[in-house]
């Protein structure tokens, strides 16, 4: 379940990669179009195109993180708490689903830093 994770969490940083770029592409176009009117339209158009970007960004993540976890729930089933008189440990289920999560964003910041790492290299 790991691995899956860590793949979802690739694959995710990898789409958002694209889908930032082909964003700010767009935006720079826009944003020196409107910087011939002056700076306050330039500026408005960059805070907006960079708005919706993140937006989209965070979105997209979040949408595969909940799908990941709902995948953890629908193979481990709720959590039951495991209680003995001194003190409850965590189930399985919970163990499980915080090792997915950590995974996920392991995927997406190694795919990340590979992706900067490589960027520099070719500039």
């Amino acid at each position: 379940l790991s691995c899956l994770a860590f793949v979802l969490g690739g694959t995710t940083s990898i789409i958002s990669g694209y889908i930032g770029m082909m964003i700010a592409v767009q935006a720079n176009s826009r944003t020196a179009l409107q910087a011939q009117r002056g700076y306050a339209p330039a500026f408005r158009t960059a805070f907006r195109a960079g708005a919706v970007m993140g937006f989209a960004l965070c979105g997209l993540a979040l949408i595969v993180l909940f799908i990941l976890i709902m995948i953890v729930q629908a193979k481990y089933g709720f959590p039951e708490k495991i209680c003995n008189d001194a003190m409850c440990a965590p189930s399985e289920m919970v163990v499980y689903l915080f090792e997915a999560v950590a995974a996920y964003g392991l995927g997406g910041s190694s795919i990340a830093l590979f992706g900067r790492v490589g960027g520099g290299i070719y500039t």
